[in-house]
């Protein structure tokens, strides 16, 4: 199977290309050398490649940096999202496509109850919009025909990901001051916020599961369906690091305390999936990997 990855060189990207060519897919990569608010860009990569089916990861992916330039934000994650869908339904109608969203679309809950794809979506940051917007967007272009899967993953972490999401955050400060380059102060938002957080390779094996044109197009939740509040995330990694830090809130980082914990039943029925990856095992990971990479750099 042809398989066309774009973002491939994100986060995401960086784990799933090597589990596809791992499974035996005909990968053609596309990061920014294809730059998808370009539709005429998007459309010859799409016709170059012919692809059986399609993962469209390209976004700007960050919920606090969302609100410095929603400009820019509309431009990739829904007009990119509309330059692949089209370019797609005139080179390779019968592809199956992946549009990952995120499960930030839902807007949270004032309680830790998970939610199913069928609750309503109340966006509340401009990258929440714009990937609610995408989502209506391959709805459309599926009841047209096109075979779009719709993957709204919840908060998902390892090794690589940009310190600009919470977990990575505080292993990289953490990693600082066993180095000795930071003093043991942890700068921290909300700390009684909760969230769903799962392995970025439980996450990819989410994914490639639903590339089997066998399950039923539609969307899926891919959550671990267990709340975790942030504090003990913190926690876990502070014993990890084996240090005792100060915790200071920083204002600028500070978010609403509500909870979002994702229901990810109807992807369990339809593929079996099921994450396998303890978060401490995560969290772990996420920690030695800063370090080892820290170390290397002066």
């Amino acid at each position: 199977m042809r398989v066309w990855v774009s973002g491939a060189r994100g986060f995401v990207g960086a784990w799933l290309l090597p589990r596809l060519a791992r499974d035996g897919y005909d990968v053609t990569a596309a990061d920014r050398e294809v730059e998808v608010r370009e539709a005429a860009a998007v459309d010859a990569a799409i016709a170059g490649a012919r692809p059986d089916a399609v993962v469209h990861l390209a976004a700007l992916a960050s919920v606090a940096t969302s609100f410095d330039d929603p400009e820019a934000v509309v431009r990739v994650n829904y007009l990119g999202t509309l330059h692949v869908l089209r370019a797609v339904a005139r080179h390779a109608p019968h592809a199956r496509v992946l549009l990952v969203s995120s499960g930030e679309i839902y807007g949270g809950a004032p309680t830790a109850d998970p939610i199913g794809e069928d609750a309503p979506l109340v966006p509340r940051s401009p990258y929440a919009r714009t990937k609610a917007a995408a989502d209506r967007l391959g709805a459309a272009f599926a009841e047209s025909g096109l075979d779009v899967v719709r993957v709204r993953p919840w908060n998902h972490t390892g090794p690589g990901q940009s310190d600009t999401y919470v977990a990575s955050s505080f292993a990289r400060q953490l990693a600082e001051m066993v180095l000795g380059r930071r003093a043991p102060l942890m700068r921290v938002g909300n700390l009684e916020a909760v969230r769903d957080f799962l392995d970025v390779a439980d996450v990819i094996d989410a994914y490639l599961r639903l590339l089997d044109p066998s399950v039923p197009r539609g969307a899926y939740n891919v959550a671990s369906g267990v709340p975790i509040q942030i504090a003990r995330v913190l926690e876990l990694l502070v014993a990890r690091a084996g240090l005792r830090p100060t915790i200071e809130v920083d204002l600028a980082r500070y978010r609403p305390a509500r909870a979002s914990v994702g229901d990810a039943a109807r992807l369990r029925n339809a593929t079996g999936w099921a994450p396998q990856i303890p978060l401490e095992d995560t969290l772990a990971r996420l920690f030695d990997a800063w370090l080892a990479r820290l170390s290397a750099s002066r």
